[in-house]
């Protein structure tokens, strides 16, 4: 039972003690504006924040137009929702013809 109990808390251990790999272009990104402590911190988890939200297709089509700031996001945000709209619209007929 002890060795059991050892061997979860090792395990444990181990995994809480992972080190957290920001993403690489985020890191980039915040070396090359020379960032350091929390603003890097902060910088990068933006940065991240904002990957994972945007799609590639939007986020190339932003490229394309070469926007930035406010207008990228806004360009980005509208372009993402346009992309859930015909998804959202297949699938309802789709769940109204299994109800059949």
């Amino acid at each position: 039972m002890n060795k059991l109990l050892t061997a979860c808390f090792l395990a444990l251990g181990l995994m809480a003690g992972q080190a957290y790999a920001a993403n690489p272009a985020c890191e980039k990104s915040a070396d090359d504006k020379k960032l350091a402590g929390a603003a890097r911190d902060s910088h990068i988890k933006k940065c991240e924040k904002d990957m994972a939200a945007g799609s590639p297709a939007c986020e190339k089509s932003a490229d394309d137009k070469k926007l930035a700031g406010a207008a990228r996001a806004s360009h980005v945000k509208k372009c993402m929702s346009d992309e859930k709209k015909p998804a959202a619209a297949a699938a309802a007929p789709a769940a109204s013809g299994a109800k059949k």
